[in-house]
This record gives C-alpha cells, sequence and structure tokens, in this order.
C-alpha cells in the first residue's frame, strides 16, 4: 500500500505494510529475537519474523487471555480462559508444559529473570551444582504409548527435546507471575516450579502512607497487570477493585461505604524472598522440577505396563475361556485347571480338551497368544529397564540431595524445606525402588511359567495329531502344577500395576522377605507394610509424599509476599464493570543514575519504576484524554524519611481532537503513544498519529504518600496537567485508524502497528536502525 507523506525528513520510517488475515488483539515482541507473537480474535498464534515470514501457527482451541516472552527468548507462556497457563518452544510452537495454576482466565502474564548469573552475588558457597549427572547417565525420557497419550501430563510426548528444555539447568534465576480476573496472583520459578501464590481480596494492605492501625482490603478486585523489577525484589500490580477499610470484628463487606474507593489502584508487593534466597530457591527448584518430570516418566511408565499386559491378558482369556463354556456344555463338573491337570497326570483326554486344543484354540491360536503374552513381558521388561527403573533411581538421587540440604536449618526452613517431610519422601522412594526390584521378579517368573504352560499344550497339539515334537521346548511338570493352581486365574503383574485401595496377601518368597528385613535394618525404613501395597499404589504415596513436601516452600514462600505501598490512581464508575474496560498501561523498570546509592543501603532501590496509564474519560470531564505517569512508587519508607517522598507524576493531555488507543513504555524513560482521531467512522476512518515522547523532558509533579486512601492521587497533579502538543515529540502521521495493540521492540526499535482495515504496518523507530535481518 502506497502511503502520501509530505516532503522532508519523516519521523519513523515505514519499513513495511502487510495485509493480515484476522485482527490481531494481542502482540509481544521477542526479547531476544526478532520475532514477533501475535493472537488473533479468533485465538491462533501466530509467529512471525521480522520481515513478515511466518514461522508457526498455533491453535490451544481455548480462548487466549494473555501472553509474554520468557526472558532468554527460548520459550513463550500462553495464558489461557479456563485459568491454564501452557508454556511453548519458540522453534516450532510444540507444547513444553502445561500447568493449571488458576480456575479462571489468567488475564495477565510477567516473566522477569534476575540481572545476575548465578552466584555472581559473592555467595559462592551457595553456587548451585547440579551433580546428577557425575553419577547417572541422561535422565530417562517418556516412553512412547501407543493409543495412550500422555498429554494430560502436560508434556507433548511426541517432541522430546522440548520435554528435557525446561528442565535443564538454567544460568540466571527467573520468575514467572500470573494474575487473573479473580485476584489471584501466583508465581512459579523457570515457569514450571510453583513456589508461591496470593489472594489480593484476603490481602491486609498496611502501607507506609497510611495509618499503620489500618488494616485495608480490596473487594471484588480484578488484576490488570504485574509488573516484577529486574531484581525480583518488587512486584507492581495494578488491579481495579473496591478498597474498604478492614475494621477489627467487623464483616469487610459491612463496612461504611463512605470508606470505599472503587477504582485503578496500584500496588506494590515485597517479593525480596526471590532475592534473598535465590540460591536456596534455586536448589529446590531445579531438583523438584526435575523429580516432577520423572514422576511423569513413572507415571507413563506404569500406563504403558498396564495397557501392554492388559491387551495380552485379554489375548489369553480370549481364547482360553472357551474351554470354560465347553466343559458346561459337556455336562461336566470341571474346571479347566482340573482338566488340564488331568491331562498332564496321563488320564484319558476328555471331550472339552479334544474340542479346545484341535478346534477352539488351535496351533495358530496358541502361537498368537504366547507371541502376544511373550511380547507384553518383553516389553514390560524394557519399559522398566531403560524408563522405570533409572527414573526412580535418580528420584532417589535427588530427594537425597534435598534431604541434605533440609538440615541447613538456617538457610532452608526460611523457604519451607521440612526436614521430616522431605525424609518421609525420601523413604518413600526407596520403598518405591524396592517394589520395582519386586515386581521384576515376579514379571520374570509370570512369564516363564507362561512360557511353561504353552510349551506344554503345544507339545500335546502335536501328540493329539500324531505330529513329531522333538523339536518343541521341553516344559517343567512341577511349575505346570503351579501354574495351574495359582497363576492360571489369577495375574499377579496386573494386580501389582492396579492402583486399589485393597492391600493384597501376595505370595513373597523368603529371599524377598530376607532382603527387605536387610533394608529395613540398614537403612532405617519405618514403613514395614511395602510388601502388601501394589507398585501402582506405591507410586500414588511417593507421589502424595513429594506433594506434602513441596508444598511446604510453596506455603512458606506465600506467607513472605507483603504490600509494602498503595497508589490509588483513578475511580471508575460502578456500572463499568472489568470485562467492558481496556485500559491501556505500561509498567517497567529503569536504572537510575541520580539516585545516590549511599542514601539507600540496599543496591535495588537504584531502580526506579515508570508507570504509564490513558486516564478514561469517565474519571473527570475537567480532565478528557489524558495520560498519567507515575515514577518512583516502589522507593517505599524504607529508605526515605517520613515527611519526604519521591514519588513523582504528570498528567498529560493529549492533542486535541484525538484519543489514546495505545501506549508502550521504550527504552529509557521514553513513552510511545498510539493515538486516533476521535472523529473516526466507517465512513470516514480519519487518521492517526504514532508520537513519542521524552520524559525526562515533562515537568514531574511530587506526590505525597500520605492521607485517606479514599483521596485519588491524580487530583494532586489535575491544576498542573500539560497539554501535549504534537511539536513535543517526534509524531508519524498514520492515514487510517489504529486499534490495539501496539507493539514496540526495545531491542530491534521498531513498533508495530494494527489498521482497523487488517493492515500490520512496521516503522523503525531509531534513525540508526539496521536493515532487516533474520532471526539468528
Amino acid at each position: 500500500m502506497e502511503i502520501d507523506e509530505p516532503q522532508g525528513t519523516i519521523p519513523f520510517q515505514l519499513q513495511f505494510d502487510k495485509p493480515i488475515a484476522s485482527q490481531i488483539k494481542m502482540a509481544e515482541w521477542n526479547p531476544e529475537k526478532d520475532l514477533l507473537a501475535m493472537v488473533t480474535e479468533d485465538s491462533k498464534i501466530l509467529l512471525h519474523r521480522f520481515n513478515w515470514q511466518r514461522l508457526w501457527t498455533l491453535s490451544p482451541g481455548r480462548c487466549i487471555t494473555s501472553l509474554c516472552w520468557r526472558p532468554d527468548g527460548k520459550a513463550i507462556a500462553v495464558g489461557l480462559e479456563d485459568g491454564t497457563i501452557s508454556l511453548h518452544d519458540v522453534e516450532n510452537g510444540k507444547l513444553l508444559k502445561s500447568i493449571k495454576s488458576h480456575t479462571v482466565a489468567v488475564v495477565c502474564l510477567n516473566w522477569e529473570e534476575d540481572g545476575r548469573p548465578m552466584g555472581d552475588d559473592g555467595n559462592d558457597i551457595l553456587t548451585y551444582e547440579d551433580r546428577t549427572s557425575r553419577f547417572f547417565p541422561p535422565a530417562p525420557r517418556i516412553p512412547r504409548i501407543a493409543g495412550l497419550s500422555s498429554g494430560d501430563a502436560g508434556f507433548m510426548d511426541e517432541n522430546e527435546e522440548s520435554f528435557h528444555e525446561l528442565s535443564t539447568s538454567h544460568q540466571r534465576f527467573n520468575i514467572l507471575c500470573s494474575g487473573d480476573q479473580d485476584g489471584i496472583i501466583c508465581f512459579s520459578i523457570f515457569g514450571i516450579f510453583p513456589i508461591g501464590k496470593i489472594n489480593i481480596h484476603k490481602f491486609p494492605i498496611r502501607t507506609p502512607s497510611l495509618d499503620k492501625q489500618i488494616v485495608y482490603r480490596l473487594l471484588d478486585a480484578s488484576i490488570y497487570k504485574v509488573a516484577l523489577s529486574n531484581n525480583l525484589c518488587e512486584l507492581i500490580v495494578l488491579c481495579f477493585g473496591e478498597l474498604v477499610e478492614d475494621t477489627v470484628g467487623q464483616n469487610i463487606e459491612s463496612s461504611c461505604k463512605h470508606d470505599s474507593s472503587v477504582g485503578l489502584h496500584c500496588l506494590l508487593l515485597n517479593t525480596s524472598i526471590f532475592r534473598n534466597r535465590k540460591n536456596e530457591l534455586h536448589q529446590v527448584a531445579q531438583q523438584a522440577s526435575s523429580i516432577e518430570d520423572l514422576m511423569e516418566v513413572v507415571r507413563a511408565s506404569l500406563s504403558l505396563m498396564h495397557k501392554q499386559w492388559s491387551d495380552a491378558m485379554h489375548t489369553f482369556h480370549e481364547k482360553f475361556d472357551s474351554l470354560s463354556s465347553l466343559i458346561i456344555d459337556h455336562g461336566l463338573d470341571s474346571n479347566p485347571q482340573e482338566e488340564f491337570l488331568s491331562l498332564l497326570g496321563g488320564a484319558r483326554i476328555s471331550p472339552p480338551i479334544h474340542q479346545f486344543l484341535v478346534s477352539s484354540l488351535g496351533e495358530a491360536g496358541l502361537k498368537r497368544v504366547s507371541k502376544s503374552v511373550d511380547a507384553a513381558g518383553k516389553e514390560l521388561h524394557r519399559v522398566i529397564r531403560e524408563h522405570l527403573q533409572p527414573a526412580v533411581e535418580i528420584i532417589g538421587f535427588r530427594i537425597g540431595e534435598l534431604k541434605g540440604l533440609s538440615r541447613w536449618r538456617t538457610r532452608y526452613q526460611s523457604i519451607g524445606l521440612d526436614e521430616e517431610l522431605i525424609h518421609n519422601a525420601t523413604e518413600k522412594a526407596g520403598m518405591l525402588l524396592i517394589q520395582v526390584e519386586r515386581f521384576l521378579r515376579v514379571l520374570a517368573c509370570v512369564t516363564y511359567l507362561f512360557q511353561n504352560f504353552f510349551a506344554w499344550l503345544s507339545r500335546c497339539m502335536k501328540l493329539l495329531m500324531s505330529e513329531p515334537s522333538d523339536q518343541l521346548s521341553p516344559f517343567n511338570s512341577e511349575l505346570l502344577v503351579i501354574f495351574l493352581k495359582f497363576l492360571y486365574e489369577h495375574d499377579p503383574v496386573r494386580q501389582l500395576l492396579e492402583n486399589t485401595e485393597e492391600n493384597h496377601c501376595f505370595e513373597v518368597d523368603l529371599d524377598t522377605i530376607h532382603r527387605f528385613e536387610e533394608l529395613v535394618r540398614f537403612g532405617g525404613f519405618s514403613d514395614t507394610e511395602c510388601l502388601r501395597r501394589t507398585l501402582a499404589k506405591e507410586f500414588d504415596q511417593m507421589e502424595h509424599s513429594f506433594k506434602e513436601a513441596f508444598s511446604m516452600p510453596f506455603t512458606t514462600v506465600s506467607t513472605k509476599i507483603c504490600c509494602d505501598d498503595l497508589l490509588p490512581l483513578y475511580p471508575t464508575p460502578l456500572f463499568l464493570t472489568f470485562a467492558s474496560l481496556h485500559v491501556p498501561t505500561s509498567i517497567s523498570f529503569y536504572k537510575d543514575a541520580s539516585v545516590d546509592a549511599s542514601a539507600c543501603h540496599a543496591s535495588r532501590h537504584r531502580l526506579v519504576d515508570y508507570i504509564t496509564f490513558r486516564v478514561p474519560d469517565e474519571f473527570s470531564s475537567d480532565i478528557p484524554s489524558s495520560i498519567g505517569i507515575a515514577r518512583g512508587f516502589m522507593h517505599n519508607s524504607s529508605c526515605i524519611e517520613k515527611g519526604n517522598t519521591s514519588l513523582e507524576a504528570v498528567l498529560l493531555c493529549i492533542p486535541q481532537g484525538f484519543h489514546c488507543v495505545d501506549l508502550s513504555l521504550y527504552k529509557e524513560s521514553q513513552i510511545v503513544l498510539l493515538l486516533n482521531e476521535r472523529t473516526c467512522t466507517s465512513e470516514d476512518p480519519g487518521k492517526s498519529l504514532l508520537m513519542v515522547v521524552q520524559t525526562c523532558d515533562l515537568p514531574f509533579v511530587p506526590i505525597s504518600r500520605f492521607g485517606s486512601p479514599n483521596f485519588w492521587k491524580l487530583h494532586d497533579i489535575k491544576g498542573s496537567a500539560v497539554n501535549l502538543q504534537v511539536e513535543d515529540g517526534k509524531v508519524r502521521c498514520i492515514p487510517h485508524s489504529v486499534t490495539a495493540p501496539l507493539a514496540v521492540s526495545a531491542s530491534r526499535g521498531v513498533a508495530f502497528v494494527f489498521a482497523s482495515r487488517r493492515r500490520a504496518l512496521v516503522y523503525i523507530l531509531e534513525e540508526d536502525e539496521d536493515e532487516i535481518s533474520d532471526m539468528e
């Protein structure tokens, strides 16, 4: 499309203008590569290079409500309407993992990493080292399961490399934050290990700007945006809700309405535990997430083994159950085992047995059943040796590592690593390993007895048909008797693989009992009922013990996240709902060279936050079409003397005749605005402006932190509002109306703008920007 531009230098060169099949509702630039992820109105994810080449398209089948990239750009997190967060590989879009952290729509995501690699904080004694590779080969993969998907566990079993991508050791510690429309915020390390959860409805808000004797709470609050600082110490939360005083002994809902405020609030949460206990959390998360991955290997292995053996036994009973019917038809008072034992003892062959061996079963049928049972036995043995047993052994080693760490109480109790719970999980892992060894013995015995039984039947058939049987395998009569008495109608392999509440009185040989007793004495195992449980039940008990052990860090860290400050931004009318509000906002953290490091004892206060938001027209008729910018919110009273403040704000009135469609903070203290003409109609689409404003040129006004929370802070600066002129910044005219989202790349220096006529326009924001380059 050709766009007429005035002569002379034009800010923001138009790189290209491309048609799009459907309107875009979300767009995020990859932080490390020239890749743009977009979500269409019909909830498809599109990944494009900078030159608009499409790499892949993904349709989750559910409504997509949020999107964000992992800091290294190798994975993307997708929030869904049902509360699920799915992680996808940047290379091909394959699902890496799916976690259900929420019960309602995930409306915002933020993935941030610590700016320093592990071990760069001068505390080398706590530098994480994964020692597993010293003692074990690479961790086993989830086995292939024909007709049974491992997708229930959240993994794509067709992408093995992706499965291991999330569980590999990371040089940098990162946290994924997610917020939902019911006011729940969840935290997970590396996006896969849940480490915290808060409900802002139940969150006591005691801030230095309010009376410390008064506690406030937010009712009916919905999270709008979350932003974790680069040092992981602070989380800024934008949320819509009603702020009320939590009166002691009084129901919150019955609080006086004149003490409440409904609108957009900004909360500052103290998440310093992520930074202060970074090394400890990294070690626990690495071991625990690897254990959870291996648990999926065990679960999938057990499912595969159960299916393979059940199929083989179905084939066996499909052929051999007909013998019971033949016995009844011939009027005999007997059963298959007695008929077989009579034949083995040399008695004359009965008519049912003769008819069964010659007609019902036949040589071909016997070979098919024998092959099925033999193949199932070999497959189960392979799965155990290649997947199940190695996974359980590595689980035992990793939980043993955590057991050692749990004894360092001064450091690891503070993050909830409970020694008793970890000890119990360690014992359960050891018990499962014993059960695996026991199952191998049972499986080998059962498959051999089946082979012996089939060899005898084959010989009997040859004799009935007067054919030579010298080439057949010999059989053991004693073992045949054991099979017919104890295994013909009983299946100990299947019993061990079934998840049942009832205990079974399994036949256990004396050698196994003696070995177990030695292990109890040597290892200090307290659970002596192990041999009465099935393998599947033992796995369930181990999984339960691990959930208990790992829930403690989750609960402990959650309680250590607190509210440090509150900033009421603007009220909203009661008739407006969260779903009807679209308020462009942006939050970024920049290094502030003007802050004196000696003024604050912690280096984290060298960061300054910029919170930018469009003020809805319903807020105030005398401040139409305005943009609010606040900075220094996270510099709380811990390093500011009472009466002083670092919180500043400015109110910008955008050019007359325009309204803000979207905005984004860009690089160091710049704001990119996307403005539409108010007169835009379907017949006359009007024009739009792409504008960049330098915040350092704006007259910020100090805002007091003290006073009633019902006093909206924008009233402090209403009288000093600045009329933003087109001449105040770089401006590019767009000859048609545009829609949200505005996607700005700080690394590339470009802005993607989406026109209402289903066009995608790319503008270069930097004058010295290089030509188009492909992703490396």
